[in-house]
C-alpha cells in the first residue's frame, strides 16, 4: 500500500477504491501534499499526456477526473488543516448564452487535479458574475468556454469588462469554434483546444 496505488486508481478510473486509498495513506502519516503532489497530480498529467497522445478519450478522461475528485474530496479537510498552498486561483464558466458544459467540466476538474483551486459558475454565466468572482476569489486565471459562435462575443465582452474593473486575472479561453488568433484578438492570454493543454496553459501564466 502506497501513493502508488493511489496513483494508479486514477489511472485505472477506479473511484470506488480511490476514497479508502487516499483514507489510508494519511492514517499512515503520508502527507497530504506528498499524497495530492505525487498521487492525484502526477496520476492527472499522466492522464492528460495519454489524452494528447491519443491513447484516451473525453470518455476516459471524464473517468480518471471523477476518480481524482473522489479521492481530492478526502484529501482537502487535511490540506486545508495542513495549510498546504494551491498553485493559484480559477474562476472558471461558460459565458452567456451558451448551455454547453461538459468541456468546461473537464478542464475544471482537470485544473483541479492540477493543483488549482477552482471556482466553477456553471453555464450562461454574464460577464459581470465573472468580474465579480474573479474580484472576490482573487483569481489569478478567469477560464472562459463557448460551444456557439453566436456566444463568442461574450468572451470578448468578459475580457473586456475585466479589464474595465481593474483586475489583474488572466484570461484563457476554449471551446469548438475558439481559435488562437480570436484568443489574440480579444485580448486573452491565451487558448487550449483540451483540458489538458487548458492545465498546462495555466501553470505557464501562474509561475
Amino acid at each position: 500500500m502506497s501513493i502508488k496505488d493511489v496513483y494508479q486508481a486514477i489511472v485505472d478510473f477506479d473511484d470506488d477504491a480511490i476514497a479508502g486509498l487516499v483514507e489510508k495513506e494519511i492514517k499512515a502519516g503520508t502527507p497530504a501534499q506528498k499524497i495530492l503532489d505525487e498521487g492525484l497530480i502526477a496520476a492527472m498529467d499522466y492522464v492528460g499526456k495519454l489524452f494528447s497522445e491519443g491513447e484516451l478519450f473525453v470518455p476516459e478522461m471524464l473517468m480518471a477526473a471523477t476518480a481524482m475528485k473522489a479521492g481530492l474530496a478526502v484529501l482537502k479537510p487535511v490540506l486545508a488543516k495542513a495549510g498546504s498552498s494551491t498553485i493559484g486561483v480559477c474562476v472558471i464558466g461558460t459565458v452567456k448564452g451558451d448551455l454547453h458544459d461538459i468541456g468546461k467540466n473537464l478542464v475544471g476538474m482537470m485544473l483541479e487535479g492540477g493543483g488549482f483551486e477552482v471556482y466553477d459558475l456553471g453555464s450562461d454565466v454574464e460577464p459581470a458574475k465573472f468580474v465579480e468572482a474573479a474580484k472576490d476569489k482573487k483569481a489569478q486565471i478567469v477560464g472562459l468556454s463557448a460551444l456557439l459562435t453566436t456566444t463568442m462575443p461574450y468572451m470578448e465582452e468578459t475580457v473586456a469588462a475585466l479589464k474595465e474593473a481593474g483586475l489583474s486575472a488572466k484570461v484563457i479561453i476554449g471551446g469548438a469554434p475558439v481559435t488562437p488568433a480570436y484568443a489574440e484578438k480579444i485580448g486573452a492570454a491565451g487558448y487550449s483546444d483540451d483540458a489538458p493543454g487548458a492545465v498546462e496553459l495555466a501553470r505557464s501564466l501562474v509561475k
